[in-house]
C-alpha cells in the first residue's frame, strides 16, 4: 500500500516497479476508496464495511477489537499474518488480526485528532492540513517519512527471507508505506527524474464557481490565504511525483526479495492506496473530497499463472479487496472483484470539512454527490472527466433515482447524530486522558534479538539461516 497516491497521477510517474506489476496483472481503472481519508478508508478496506458501519468516521476513531477483518479470516485459516508499516489503527488494539507487526505506525494511536462539527468552519484545529507542504517541498538527504519507509521496506524484506526459510505456513504480508503523502521532501536522485511539470488542468476556481464542499476544504486548509505562483504549483507537483518514484524504488526492493527467495510464482500481489491527492486541481490540495484525484485509487492484482494481464473499466470499491484476496486463497465468500457484475460504488466522508454526512455514488459513467444543505451534484465522467459541469438540473430523473438510492442506503439523520455523539464522547475521553499519566496505545515492536546467541551452535545456526537463490531465476530488482 501507498498513502495518498491517486490513480490519475501514476501513469505519468517514473515508477518502473508499479508499471511492471500493472503490465502483468489485472488493473482496475476505476477503483474508489471507501472514504478519502486515511483511517476510515483503511478500516473499511480491512473489514469490507463503510465507515458509517464500522464507526471509524475520521482519523481519531477507533476500530472495535471485535470487528472481524479479512486478516482475521486468513489467520483463522492458518496464515502467518504480518504488517510492516502504516495502518493508522486508533486505540489499544493495534493488530486487528495481524499476528505480528514489524514496525511502529507513523501517526498517533490516540483520540486527539477528533473533529468537532460544532465549531465554525473557519476555526482550524492544530492538526488540520495547511498549505505548508505546498509552499515548502524540496530535496533533502533524509526526512521522517523516508526514514520510516526505509524501515518498512527493510523489515518486509527480512520477513520474506524468513518466510522462505520456513514454508510450514502460508503467509499474508501487508507492506504499507507513508509516501507519497505530504510533506514532499525527497532525495535529489528522485527529484532529478523529472524536468518540468504542467500546471493543473483546472486551476483555482473563483469562489463563486466552487461547490460548497470545495469551499469548506479551501477554508479549512487556508488555501485562499496564500497566493501561489505558477512555479510554486509546479514545484509542489514535482515533489509529489518524486515521492512516487521514491516509494516505487522501495516497492521494487520488496518485489525483488519475493523473486530472489523463489516465492513470486506462488504469491498473489495486490497494490493499492488508501486515497488520492488533488495536487492543485481546482485549486485544491490533499484529499477529503469526491473528485477523481482524491477518491480514485490504483488497484492492481497480480497472480502469476492464475490471472492474465487485463484492464477492468467498471467502477469497483476497495471494500471488495479483502473478499477478492480470500477468494484467490480458496476462502471464497462470493464477493470477489474478479468476474463480478458491475454495481454501484459508494464512498462516504464523515470527518473534518463537513457539518453533516457527505456521500458519493458511482454508477457507470455517472457520479452523484449528496450532502445535506449542499446542491446535489451529478457528473458525466465520460463527457466531462474534469468534473466541471454539474448536470443535476438537466438530468432530474437520473438524480431522483440516485437520491432514492441514497435514502435507501443511509439514514442520514441517524448517521449524523451518531457522528456527533462519537465526537462528543471522544472529547470527554481526550480531556480526561490529558491529565495524569497518559496511556500508551502506539505500537512499539519488540527489540531485535541477537542474530547469534550464546546457546546456539554457531555453524549450525549459520547453515540453517542460509537461503540459496532459486536456480535459473533472476535475482535483480523488478524492472519494466
Amino acid at each position: 500500500m501507498a498513502d495518498q497516491l491517486a490513480a490519475c497521477w501514476l501513469p505519468a510517474a517514473s515508477a518502473p516497479a508499479l508499471h511492471g506489476l500493472a503490465r502483468s496483472g489485472v488493473v482496475f481503472e476505476s477503483a474508489y476508496c471507501p472514504s478519502p481519508l486515511c483511517a476510515p478508508s483503511r478500516a473499511a478496506l480491512l473489514t469490507g464495511r463503510l465507515p458509517s458501519q464500522t464507526g471509524v468516521y475520521d482519523n481519531a476513531a477507533e476500530l472495535r477489537a471485535s470487528e472481524p477483518t479479512f486478516v482475521h479470516a486468513l489467520r483463522a485459516a492458518g496464515y502467518d499474518t504480518c504488517l510492516s508499516g502504516k495502518m493508522h489503527f486508533v486505540g489499544p488494539d493495534q493488530l486487528h488480526g495481524f499476528e505480528e507487526r514489524l514496525t511502529t505506525d507513523v501517526y498517533p494511536a490516540d483520540l486527539d485528532w477528533t473533529p468537532d462539527w460544532r465549531l465554525p468552519l473557519t476555526e482550524r484545529l492544530p492538526w488540520y492540513h495547511t498549505m505548508e507542504s505546498v509552499l515548502t517541498p524540496g530535496e533533502c538527504a533524509a526526512s521522517m517519512q523516508m526514514d520510516y519507509d526505509e524501515e518498512v521496506a527493510h523489515r518486509a524484506v527480512r520477513k520474506l527471507r524468513d518466510l522462505a526459510r520456513d514454508r510450514s505456513r502460508p503467509f499474508f504480508l501487508c507492506v504499507s508505506f507513508t509516501n507519497p503523502h505530504d510533506p514532499w521532501e525527497i532525495r535529489p536522485e528522485h527529484w532529478a527524474r523529472y524536468a518540468d511539470f504542467d500546471l493543473p488542468a483546472v486551476g483555482l476556481l473563483p469562489r463563486s464557481e466552487a461547490d460548497p464542499h470545495s469551499l469548506r476544504l479551501r477554508d479549512m486548509a487556508g488555501i485562499d490565504d496564500v497566493s501561489l505562483s505558477d512555479d510554486q504549483v509546479r514545484r509542489a507537483r514535482h515533489g509529489y511525483f518524486a515521492a512516487i518514484s521514491y516509494v516505487d524504488d522501495l516497492i521494487g526492493s520488496v518485489l525483488a526479495a519475493l523473486d530472489a527467495t523463489g516465492q513470486r510464482d506462488e504469491t498473489v500481489v495486490i497494490f493499492t492506496a488508501d486515497h488520492g491527492e488533488m495536487l492543485g486541481e481546482r485549486g485544491l490540495w490533499y484529499k477529503m473530497g469526491f473528485f477523481e484525484p482524491s477518491a480514485r485509487v490504483p488497484l492492481i492484482v497480480s497472480a502469476p499463472g492464475r490471472l492474465g494481464a487485463r484492464r477492468v473499466a467498471d467502477p469497483v470499491s476497495l471494500l471488495d479487496v479483502g473478499p477478492t484476496l480470500l477468494s484467490l486463497c480458496g476462502l471464497d465468500d462470493g464477493r470477489s472483484l474478479l468476474g463480478a457484475p458491475p454495481s454501484d460504488v459508494a464512498v462516504e466522508y464523515l470527518a473534518e470539512g463537513v457539518r453533516s454526512p457527505a456521500v458519493m455514488l458511482r454508477r457507470g459513467r455517472f457520479k452523484y454527490v449528496w450532502c445535506a444543505n449542499d446542491p446535489e451534484q451529478l457528473f458525466d465522467l465520460d463527457a466531462d472527466p474534469h468534473e466541471l459541469v454539474n448536470r443535476a438540473a438537466e438530468q432530474p430523473e437520473l438524480c431522483a433515482g440516485f437520491s432514492a438510492e441514497v435514502a435507501r442506503r443511509w439514514d442520514m439523520g441517524a448517521l449524523g447524530a451518531a457522528v456527533l455523539r462519537s465526537q462528543e464522547d471522544r472529547r470527554v475521553v481526550v480531556e480526561a486522558l490529558s491529565r495524569g499519566r497518559r496511556p500508551r496505545w502506539a505500537f512499539v515492536p519488540d527489540a531485535d534479538a541477537p542474530f547469534v546467541e550464546g546457546k546456539d551452535d554457531l555453524y549450525e545456526f549459520q547453515r540453517r539461516a542460509r537461503l540459496d537463490a532459486p536456480i535459473g531465476r533472476s535475482v535483480t530488482r523488478v524492472r519494466p
